[in-house]
């Protein structure tokens, strides 16, 4: 059997299963965990791939360790959505984080991650994690001024996801930061989804004094390229701010070299900025 994720009207992945491990239609969307040939397991959500097995470090990594690395004293994270858990992992790779908590709407995300991908999962039963099910919009608006990071791991803006797009949601980030608090989301590909990052980027520049758009190659992703948009009300998300902290993490994608490279866009990409 074949998986075929439909990216555009126009263009979709294949990968050959090795079976279906899990279907189910929760309260929000439909769930798939899926066993590839080539990407081992992979986490499926309303017909779109959200992780593998394969190369699931890529993007968790890169979502975490760029605002992270560029704070000097991050200790309390708040995750908008990530219920599979790999971005609250990679933020408990920094020493000096005391708490992060995980908002995720739909539970069982969270437990068919547990229970199928252990390997990404495997922080949130740490002791410096917090998991809380519930609308991660609502939760930003009731702590205001709280959280150092507040990383938004969302699905794309369909169904669930759509209010973690707009501007509303970011003021309320802007609002639930600390005055020198960061926030960084996914922003879909410069490829298929251009104009959402213009109107993203255009958004936080309205809210934030430093802002920034930043790449990384995720093979299972829309056009194989993506974005995250970044915003910070004091350090520049470019310059890493404990460099022995950053070269000690360990990881796969990420390094101290890449964390200002990952900045430098391709002429396409730095259009949409404009």
């Amino acid at each position: 059997m074949w998986y075929t994720e439909q990216q555009t009207p126009h263009f979709g992945i294949t990968a050959k299963l090795k079976e279906t491990l899990h279907t189910e239609t929760t309260s929000y969307q439909e769930l798939a965990m899926l066993d590839t040939l080539e990407w081992g397991r992979m986490l499926v959500l309303d017909g779109c791939v959200m992780t593998t097995d394969r190369d699931e470090f890529i993007y968790h990594e890169m979502i975490v360790h760029i605002a992270l690395s560029a704070h000097p004293n991050p200790q309390k994270v708040l995750v908008v959505g990530g219920g599979d858990g790999g971005v609250i992992r990679e933020v408990l790779k920094h020493p000096t984080v005391e708490l992060a908590v995980l908002a995720e709407i739909d539970d069982r995300v969270i437990e068919v991650a547990k229970e199928y991908l252990p390997q990404i999962s495997v922080a949130l039963d740490d002791a410096r994690a917090r998991v809380e099910v519930g609308d991660g919009i609502a939760h930003v608006q009731e702590h205001p001024g709280e959280y150092d990071i507040i990383i938004v791991d969302s699905t794309d803006p369909i169904g669930p996801a759509v209010g973690l797009f707009a501007k509303s949601f970011y003021e309320s980030i802007y609002h639930g930061l600390k005055p020198d608090g960061m926030f960084v989301a996914q922003s879909e590909s410069p490829f298929f989804n251009g104009d959402l990052i213009r109107g993203v980027q255009a958004d936080v520049r309205s809210l934030f004094p430093i802002t920034g758009l930043y790449l990384a190659s995720i093979p299972t992703y829309p056009s194989g390229l993506w974005s995250f948009t970044i915003g910070s009300k004091t350090y520049d998300p470019q310059v890493i701010a404990d460099q022995a902290r950053s070269a000690s993490l360990v990881t796969k994608y990420y390094t101290p070299e890449l964390h200002r490279s990952a900045f430098e866009l391709p002429r396409f990409v730095g259009e949409l900025l404009k």
